[in-house]
């Protein structure tokens, strides 16, 4: 793909959004940051060789940064930036980013700074602009930009990356199924941790408040129905007229009910997949799916408009919904195994999408021309 003008790229705000994971996925849990006891200054310097190395930590190493080499070059090369600019980004800033992130490490109790770590965190990100060399090379990424152009209007890079990464906010399990945006509960823990041994905790706890009732069927299935129409008025609002908005409807539908299934599937085991039909789903997934497919001749700043009331709706809903009673000891087996760092960002992206995505559709009305 040769150079061109400057142009935004929804790979640039992928790469944004995937190197914020990374860093999360590295300092998880943030907490308690202290010097390591007998470690000098100097023995920063150098990164240990670990005790222990598993098949595991070579798989979740090498492919975890592979995909910031791959978006970094096609980020640049998307953008017009060039070649030699693209193969610069792609070879240098993420070894440099391992070393960082093995480096503070030193200073988290519950994480293992390891110099295996790094160097799989750079070949995995050296394989990734391998990769993307590969693609280029083969027409890869000018297939996929006149996939984009066909496909959706100018200016839409950050929409798409955010449906993108509307499924991944789905392997947390929600209170109703595609319920993105429970964010007050998690709120009121960190209220309550600030306020704790203070008159004030007073405010936030009422031991004799009942406990929150599951929601009537009525209103989970409506919750459903905003849950698949959200993410479709997002996409009609940087979608390209005509029958092809249909595809995007059923593409939806499609990644939410795999979503969905996955995280099920996840927290309770296999057996257990298909747990989260109820009564409720089946109808709300119908309304959902009727309502964006006649939203689909709708023009965009009307698409964008109904966003905003869809998404709004949809986060007073699930606010009100309590967590499933199942959910604690699930967690636990989350907490406990090696799929933590998935689950820490599949629920921060579960409870940020519906806000960034409320911020773009507002951003998208604003504009003078659209």
């Amino acid at each position: 793909m040769t150079p061109g003008p400057r142009r935004q790229s929804s790979a640039t705000w992928l790469l944004l959004a995937y190197l914020a994971l990374v860093v999360y996925a590295s300092l998880y849990p943030f907490a308690p940051w202290r010097w390591p006891p007998g470690l000098e200054l100097d023995g920063l310097l150098v990164l240990p060789w670990p005790r222990f190395f598993g098949p595991f930590d070579v798989q979740a190493n090498l492919i975890g940064y592979l995909p910031l080499g791959l978006l970094a070059f096609a980020a640049a090369l998307r953008s017009g930036r060039g070649l030699r600019f693209a193969l610069l980004l792609g070879l240098l800033p993420w070894p440099l980013l391992s070393l960082l992130m093995e480096t503070l490490q030193f200073f988290l109790p519950g994480r293992v700074p390891s110099r295996s770590d790094w160097l799989l965190n750079s070949v995995g990100a050296w394989l990734g602009l391998l990769l993307g060399l590969l693609l280029n090379r083969f027409g890869g990424l000018q297939r996929w930009h006149d996939l984009r152009e066909y496909w959706f209007q100018p200016n839409s890079a950050a929409a798409l990356a955010l449906l993108a990464l509307w499924p991944l906010g789905l392997l947390f399990p929600t209170p109703v199924p595609l319920g993105v945006g429970q964010w007050l509960p998690r709120l009121q823990e960190v209220a309550l941790a600030a306020l704790d041994g203070t008159p004030w905790t007073l405010m936030w706890v009422d031991a004799e408040a009942p406990p929150q009732r599951p929601l009537p069927p009525g209103l989970e299935a409506i919750a459903i129905a905003l849950g698949l129409l959200a993410p479709v008025l997002l996409a009609l609002s940087v979608a390209r007229p005509g029958l092809r908005r249909l595809a995007l409807v059923a593409g939806a539908l499609l990644l939410g009910l795999l979503g969905t299934t996955l995280s099920t599937a996840l927290n309770f085991g296999p057996q257990h997949a298909w747990a989260w039909v109820t009564p409720a789903s089946w109808p709300g997934l119908a309304v959902g799916a009727l309502l964006a497919s006649v939203a689909t001749p709708l023009p965009r700043r009307v698409s964008a408009a109904l966003g905003l009331v869809a998404l709004s709706a949809l986060i007073a809903l699930v606010t009100q919904a309590p967590a499933d009673p199942y959910m604690a000891q699930s967690l636990q087996a989350w907490e406990q195994g090696r799929f933590i760092n998935l689950y820490g960002l599949a629920r921060w992206i579960g409870w940020v999408w519906p806000f960034a995505a409320l911020a773009w559709l507002l951003a998208l009305i604003g504009r003078r021309t659209v």
